[in-house]
């Protein structure tokens, strides 16, 4: 518990700055950016010295309204708060169910009828089952099974995703949500890879970012149908909660919505000519 506690204190203590938090020093030229272990303690209202063993991972037990002054000082939003709660008092709770990846019928059957691209996700981001328009975007690049793979491994991923940084932000935000207090070996195995192999990875899962996408936006140019910008929603698989359900929609009748027409229509071609 203490060494990731004291992680994602570190590293939000650097992503936070003076203004940010409404101090000002003149002439004061920092070494480090970010703000420095006694500022956080003042403004949290603790000794310097209690916030240095949280760090250290040397106090195992800080109460609640510690962890929500830290939070404020922090500025983190609600999903990180409580990732910061999760952190502070974790149990490892190895008996837990583990996750099935099993789609269930009812849901193919949804991917199937969706007008839009669709797919079901696990956590650690595993394309577990999609409908043949995000195959159509997907086709051909490597890694096309996980989305975190997909995003940092494959590097025509860029062309395609206008917006790359943004979606890959978003991403780790997620995995770094997943991961929680107590990850599993799979999603650790998962970091250590794509951090061995992707600088950009690891800088993005340095910063600890945990939230949830409310952009909702993905700016997309595909070499068979040009420029696209979708709107995407997701939702939990309640007989699968480990599970994700994304769908994608354009706006009605944008261009966006006849250049998916147009895919889907060159999809189907592909498929009775095969």
């Amino acid at each position: 518990m203490g060494s990731r506690l004291g992680e994602f204190l570190r590293a939000r203590r650097r992503l936070t700055t003076i203004d940010q938090v409404g101090l000002r020093h003149a002439g004061d030229r920092r070494m480090t950016p970010g703000l420095r272990r006694e500022e956080v303690a003042m403004l949290a209202g603790v000794s310097c010295d209690y916030y240095v063993r949280l760090e250290q991972g040397r106090e195992r037990n800080p109460s609640d309204q510690v962890l929500d002054a830290l939070a404020r000082v922090l500025q983190l939003g609600t999903e990180a708060t409580q990732h910061l709660h999760d952190l502070a008092h974790t149990t490892c709770d190895r008996g837990r169910a583990r996750h099935m990846d099993r789609v269930h019928p009812d849901v193919l059957q949804l991917l199937d009828n969706c007008d839009g691209p669709a797919f079901v996700m696990n956590h650690l981001l595993d394309v577990l089952a999609q409908n043949p328009l995000i195959d159509a975007f997907h086709e051909n690049l490597l890694h096309n099974d996980n989305i975190i793979r997909l995003t940092f491994l494959e590097p025509r991923i860029r062309e395609l995703w206008v917006n790359w940084e943004d979606q890959a932000r978003s991403r780790v935000a997620h995995l770094r949500a997943a991961a929680g207090a107590d990850p599993s070996p799979a999603l650790l195995e998962l970091v250590e890879e794509l951090s061995r192999e992707s600088e950009d990875f690891r800088r993005m899962w340095a910063n600890h970012d945990v939230w949830t996408d409310t952009n909702n936006a993905i700016h997309l140019y595909h070499r068979d149908v040009g420029s696209l910008s979708l709107h995407y929603q997701t939702f939990t698989v309640d007989s699968a909660p480990s599970q994700k359900l994304v769908v994608f929609q354009a706006e009605p009748g944008s261009p966006s919505e006849q250049a998916l027409a147009r895919l889907g229509a060159n999809r189907e071609r592909c498929r009775l000519a095969t």
